[in-house]
């Protein structure tokens, strides 16, 4: 597989030629706030998964999340990345630790979006970096997580739904069980991917 950073120029109009190509998001720079969970031991399982904090998408996803992110930038926010592209066989130890369909997709099936680079876990920044609540912890494994859930403040609500309807505008849909889980629209048409992490 290979890993790269296109120039902003050619970024815009692109279109991938090879679906195994990945855009590291770190060419954005300030653009996006990062908390790579699973390259740290805060994380649902408890231990580091990833070698390294790195945001791999799809090069077509990665468009579709600069312009989220430039609709949410407007209105005073910015995209924060938990997670991205993430190996199948880490999806594996996942489902090892925690086989619950609802909060972990199964590896042995379709897989997660994520091994297709083409899913997010992100919630909202102010600009400055600020915390925005969002009414749980990300990957908290309970009712508070679920986007049906209206049993919060106005203030969480209207949280929740930004981050829905720029992400939604944008071709991503929603998981009814993770508030901060969104997956390209077009994403079966990317392959299923196992390549580590590009660390170096």
């Amino acid at each position: 597989m290979k890993f790269f950073v296109a120039s902003l120029l050619l970024l815009i109009p692109f279109k991938p030629v090879d679906s195994n190509d990945l855009m590291d998001m770190a060419f954005y720079g300030t653009e996006f706030d990062y908390e790579i969970r699973y390259a740290t031991p805060d994380n649902f399982i408890g231990e580091t998964l990833y070698d390294c904090d790195k945001c791999l998408l799809q090069p077509q996803v990665a468009i579709a999340v600069w312009d989220a992110n430039q609709y949410f930038c407007e209105l005073g926010y910015k995209i924060k990345f938990y997670d991205c592209y993430r190996p199948l066989d880490v999806q594996k130890f996942m489902w090892s630790k925690v086989p619950r369909p609802n909060y972990v997709a199964n590896p042995y099936g379709k897989g997660s979006i994520h091994n297709r680079a083409a899913a997010v876990d992100i919630t909202l920044v102010t600009l400055e970096g600020c915390f925005v609540e969002m009414g749980s912890d990300y990957d908290f494994f309970g009712r508070a997580s679920h986007i049906d859930n209206l049993n919060f403040s106005s203030e969480i609500l209207a949280h929740r739904q930004l981050l829905i309807e720029g992400m939604q505008k944008h071709g991503f849909q929603t998981v009814r069980t993770e508030w901060w889980h969104y997956s390209f629209r077009k994403n079966y048409g990317f392959s299923i991917l196992n390549d580590d992490l590009p660390c170096e």
